[in-house]
């Protein structure tokens, strides 16, 4: 097998440990230092501080059945909780550089498909009730044993088709590239910035941003996206200051008029565990639940293992180690996010900033943690990064995600045409999910034509057909009388 691509050098002999804290996160062994554990702590948390301000903008301008909405300043603080608490426990309990909160897209189907059929309580218990469950799939083994089960190069195809989808997110949050409207009539999906040009002190700040991300990455200084992050945070602040712009999108650079804010506990608690079977059809409850258990599912495979890839973190046969750990504690930060109403909670490919600054162990959790919980009493001060300044990050770290395709056989179609589907359908689709799912079923029906089913390993059968369900569960739910 070839090696896998390292974006950190590891010398074969580390050093010794230097301090019990070292000992316990295995800094030296992995190659890494304090210092680029703590950057990476950072630069996580600033690629992901949007999801304080977006999770509240989504759940909050949703209604329920009976047209409640749910408190916007309590969201912003269920959010900020549970992401500072279960990023810490995966740090510890993990020991990977995997930060967690609330999932986006799960969101949506929260807000937008399960909200209006029941109360948020209701809705909110279907999320801890899809955390259990996942809960007691990772306990069984079952799931750890499916990631297993993947081939080898659909593993790097998977971190290469999450790099390329991290790379779009980053396009796309920062007006780079945006979708054209349907009423435009055209056969372009997307085009350069809001016009087909750039245009506006926004979209400069970004390319400013990017130019100067690129640069230091070239140039191997330390701490190179933390740096182009903070640095172009304040050039957006000067030139929100002095400059005429119309709009910066969900998050404008403006110094705060407070520094402190205090935090409202007042959605924590707020879920009925089985409230939503006498809102709903007990088919309508669980198709709800496997579309969220098989969408939460695959995003943490495939986030874990092409963090664990990029972290140069993969045993000899491409294994994450813990992992049975981390898709335990992964599952609870779905429950901590439904009983805290603030939906549930995953974990975040934006952690590969962190690993694009050079961290390699929980300890990078303990400052991305700590960050977030800062934010329950500094939300004002924190969220001052515009999508514009952080966006860069995540571009940056889709190139160096996307150096895994080389080792990727790209002569033996059997393996070739799934790892392209996987890498392509991740960002066209925008859901790692549907990428990792149009991998795994056509892989198996390669094999299947080749007559090579006895190479496939007997859960990828499985996970492929659930796959099967999952991609045709609109015309399943029309047969079943569920629309």
């Amino acid at each position: 097998m070839p090696e896998l691509q390292k974006t950190v050098d590891r010398p074969e002999d580390a050093p010794p440990a230097v301090s019990s804290v070292d000992r316990f996160f295995k800094i030296s062994e992995r190659g890494s230092t304090f210092g680029r554990e703590i950057r990476g702590g950072f630069a996580t948390f600033f690629t992901m501080a949007y999801i304080l301000v977006l999770n509240p903008i989504i759940l909050g301008s949703a209604t329920d059945k009976f047209g409640h909405q749910l408190n916007p300043v309590q969201l912003a603080t269920a959010t900020a909780l549970v992401a500072a608490v279960m990023t810490i426990v995966m740090g510890v309990g993990g020991n990977l550089p995997l930060a967690l909160a609330a999932g986006l897209g799960l969101n949506a189907v929260v807000a937008y498909q399960i909200a209006p059929l029941m109360s948020w309580d209701d809705a909110m218990g279907l999320i801890v009730l899809e955390g259990l469950l996942i809960c007691v799939l990772s306990a069984t083994g079952l799931r750890e044993a499916v990631m297993h089960a993947i081939p080898q190069a659909l593993k790097q195809a998977i971190s290469v088709g999450i790099g390329l989808f991290i790379a779009f997110i980053g396009f796309v949050d920062a007006g780079f590239v945006t979708r054209i409207p349907d009423a435009a009539n055209t056969t372009v999906p997307v085009q350069l910035g809001g016009t087909g040009t750039l245009s506006g002190w926004p979209m400069f700040v970004f390319c400013l941003g990017l130019l100067l991300t690129v640069g230091l990455l070239a140039r191997k200084v330390k701490g190179a996206i933390l740096i182009s992050i903070v640095a172009t945070t304040a050039v957006a602040l000067v030139v929100n200051a002095i400059a005429d712009v119309e709009t910066w999108g969900l998050t404008t650079p403006t110094w705060p008029n407070q520094l402190v804010d205090t935090p409202d506990f007042g959605l924590l608690g707020d879920f009925s565990l089985f409230g939503a079977f006498g809102e709903a059809t007990v088919i309508t409850v669980v198709l709800l639940v496997f579309t969220l258990i098989l969408s939460d599912f695959f995003d943490t495979m495939g986030t874990v293992v092409g963090i664990s890839a990029e972290a140069n973190l993969l045993d000899e046969q491409g294994k994450v180690g813990n992992l049975g750990r981390v898709l335990f504690i992964d599952g609870a930060a779905a429950v901590a996010g439904g009983a805290a109403s603030a939906s549930s909670a995953t974990s975040y490919i934006e952690s590969a900033a962190g690993v694009g600054e050079g961290a390699r162990t929980g300890f990078a959790n303990l400052v991305t943690g700590g960050l977030f919980a800062l934010a329950l009493f500094l939300t004002p001060v924190l969220t001052i990064v515009p999508l514009q300044a952080a966006a860069p990050a995540l571009v940056a770290v889709g190139f160096l995600m996307m150096t895994q395709v080389k080792y990727i056989d790209w002569d033996k179609y059997e393996i070739a045409v799934p790892a392209f589907l996987t890498m392509a359908v991740m960002p066209f689709t925008y859901s790692i999910t549907n990428g990792i799912g149009a991998g795994f079923v056509s892989y198996v029906l390669i094999k299947a034509v080749l007559g090579k089913t006895k190479e496939v390993h007997w859960l990828m059968w499985i996970t492929s057909t659930l796959f099967l369900v999952y991609f045709a569960i609109d015309p399943i739910e029309q047969m079943l009388g569920v629309k």
